[in-house]
């Protein structure tokens, strides 16, 4: 119909600026005459590319996980590529079940955020992949590109804030110490005891899960002991509402009884009355950044290192911290 012969057809399907504007305008409305619709199993055998990036997250209901989606999905539909996203549920059997199937079906790239400890049995699993893996807010393995928020500045600031107001019962809750975002929290949380001169009471650390429900069972048993704290930090996107539901449970005011911080800004911190005080980090952005480095490697034109790139956080102070009802003795 167009007139042209089939490997001229084919470069002007294909995207091939080699093509004169006069043919490849007939070529395009022969196509729209025909509703013609390349086969796109039978093009990513031939090229060798699915145009498919993975992505393993724990839970797209999270806000800012949705947030980081949309913004890694932006970049990369602007490449041509399509996104597919998976929810792992924070188990450690589905994320390795999700990324063997995105490996079999020769995902040209696939982005893993942090679920998994790094043990060597799951380093040799990421080695073994066919495709580039972009790590999302871990920083193993040191191989690999990396994206991730300095969870431990904010930390820091949060503690310290706390600190000022004049609490020294400051509990943290947050995931298993062998991930990055746990670790670094629990690392700032120590540093600003040290600054401040203060010891810490490693039994305020409560290192576990980052799920909604362990921050409920967590809160609620330091509310119930003997002494317990005077300010609570929810080191994890999922967990204020634990959080604030033992809070509610025990019928104590916020900040009059206990002060609150959270991780990640959301609605549920900026509508809650008062407004809850929140480490930030801009989701999109780390989005933004998995999806460039990721397209680097897919497309070779990023350097033979890995790169590990940090992204700022701050501490945004709102209505949720006061001094401490009574001092401790």
């Amino acid at each position: 119909m167009a007139e042209v012969s089939i490997g001229t057809a084919s470069r002007v399907i294909n995207g091939n600026d080699t093509v004169g504007a006069d043919v490849r305008g007939r070529v395009l409305s022969a196509i729209e005459a025909l509703g013609y619709r390349p086969d796109a199993i039978a093009q990513s055998m031939r090229r060798g590319s699915t145009q498919i990036i993975g992505c393993v997250i724990r839970d797209i209901n999270i806000p800012s996980l949705a947030a980081f989606v949309h913004a890694a999905h932006n970049v990369l539909d602007q490449a041509g590529f399509s996104l597919m996203v998976s929810n792992s549920e924070g188990r450690t059997d589905r994320e390795r079940e999700l990324l063997n199937r995105l490996n079999s079906q020769r995902s040209d790239g696939i982005m893993i955020g942090p679920y998994s400890p790094m043990t060597p049995a799951f380093d040799k699993f990421l080695r073994e992949l066919s495709a580039p893996i972009v790590m999302v807010d871990r920083d193993e393995p040191g191989w690999a590109d990396t994206v991730m928020a300095d969870h431990a500045g904010a930390t820091r600031k949060a503690t310290r804030r706390l600190i000022e107001a004049g609490h020294t019962r400051i509990a943290i809750l947050t995931g298993a110490e062998t991930l990055y975002p746990a670790r670094a929290r629990i690392n700032g949380y120590l540093a600003a005891f040290a600054q401040s001169g203060l010891e810490v009471d490693r039994s305020l650390v409560r290192a576990t899960s980052f799920l909604s429900h362990a921050s409920f069972r967590q809160t609620s048993a330091l509310l119930a002991s003997d002494d317990p704290p005077t300010a609570i930090i929810a080191g994890g996107i999922d967990m204020l509402a634990g959080v604030i539901r033992a809070v509610r449970v025990r019928e104590l005011r916020i900040p009059h009884d206990i002060s609150i911080v959270g991780a990640g800004d959301s609605e549920l911190a900026e509508l809650h009355s008062p407004a809850i005080s929140v480490q930030h980090w801009d989701q999109g952005e780390i989005g933004r950044t998995a999806a460039t480095l990721l397209l680097g490697r897919i497309q070779k034109t990023a350097g033979p290192n890995p790169e590990h790139v940090l992204i700022p956080s701050e501490f945004i102070e709102r209505d949720s911290i006061a001094p401490p009802k009574t001092r401790p003795r």
